[in-house]
């Protein structure tokens, strides 16, 4: 397959760097914020969901792609299809089932922190992958950034079923960025985000009949389809978006750096709806998650 490093910015500008980075904070903090809405979505089939969340998803962003933007997929190759197809399902909808599987027999912490050693894993994958040493600040600023998560977070009762979900959870957010990168240049944010949408729904869908037959779909209820709308509007039309489109400006290695926002935002919205508290350890853990971004996005450089 292409290499990481095709995807890549090339010496961005200061301005590029900080849009970026902001565009990767806000897909990040949307991210954590869905996983409270992930609260009431318990009960409904959990294949069918996410065909839903993602066909919808798709729908909402072909208008926002303009005439003649699906040409670019024409051009793939049956390689660059295939990382296209790999993306979708372990990136996405492989990813959802096995955070999912974990908490059967695990506490959400477990997965949770797992996830957060993303940037750890990110900073030596992408390099390597690239032919080059990891940047020293890049894997610092994600060690802090996974100390940061575990403070947040905490660490709960599993088993081994649900720590070995959870690490199948942290190879499928580590996918999400490392395979997408060499086709964020050619089809651009929001054409990668709808490609990846329709095909995450094929999958899910084509799983949701295999495991779960004529059940694996129903109707909502108000709240499930408020968690849904939530989940294909806002974390995955608007923060697919500006997550790839943060990817191109920064990178990889930098952008996944503020997934450590995710368990810092869930932590916040949790006491909203009465599903957890924000006490000293999550300010604590939120300040190492905040000065590990900004160390490794090179914030803190002379």
């Amino acid at each position: 397959m292409t290499s990481a490093s095709s995807g890549s910015p090339s010496a961005p500008s200061t301005a590029a760097r900080r849009r970026g980075a902001l565009l990767a904070a806000v897909a990040c903090c949307l991210v954590g914020a869905s996983f409270t809405a992930n609260s009431v979505l318990g009960d409904y089939p959990h294949a069918g969901g996410q065909a839903l969340r993602y066909g919808l998803a798709c729908l909402l962003l072909l208008p926002l792609l303009g005439r003649g933007a699906l040409a670019p997929l024409r051009l793939l190759t049956a390689r660059q299809w295939t990382r296209l197809a790999l993306l979708a399902a372990v990136g996405m909808v492989g990813f959802n089932l096995a955070v999912l599987a974990a908490e059967r027999t695990a506490e959400p912490a477990v997965p949770g922190v797992l996830v957060g050693c993303a940037p750890v894993v990110v900073a030596v994958v992408v390099p390597a992958l690239d032919g080059r040493r990891p940047a020293r600040a890049v894997v610092y600023g994600a060690l802090l950034v996974a100390a940061g998560a575990l403070a947040v977070q905490g660490w709960g009762r599993t088993d081994s079923a649900g720590l070995l979900w959870s690490v199948a959870a942290l190879a499928g957010e580590v996918g999400f960025a490392v395979i997408a990168v060499p086709l964020v240049r050619p089809l651009g944010a929001r054409l990668l985000s709808a490609a990846a949408c329709a095909l995450a729904a094929l999958e899910a869908a084509l799983l949701g009949v295999v495991l779960d037959g004529r059940a694996w779909l129903r109707m909502p209820d108000p709240a499930e389809a408020a968690a849904l709308l939530w989940q294909a509007v806002v974390v995955t039309v608007v923060g697919f978006v500006c997550w790839y489109a943060g990817v191109r400006r920064i990178g990889a290695e930098r952008a996944t750096l503020f997934s450590g926002l995710i368990p810092v935002c869930a932590a916040l919205t949790a006491p909203l709806v009465a599903t957890g508290s924000y006490g000293w350890a999550q300010a604590g853990g939120s300040l190492l998650v905040g000065a590990g971004v900004a160390l490794g996005a090179g914030a803190l450089a002379r």
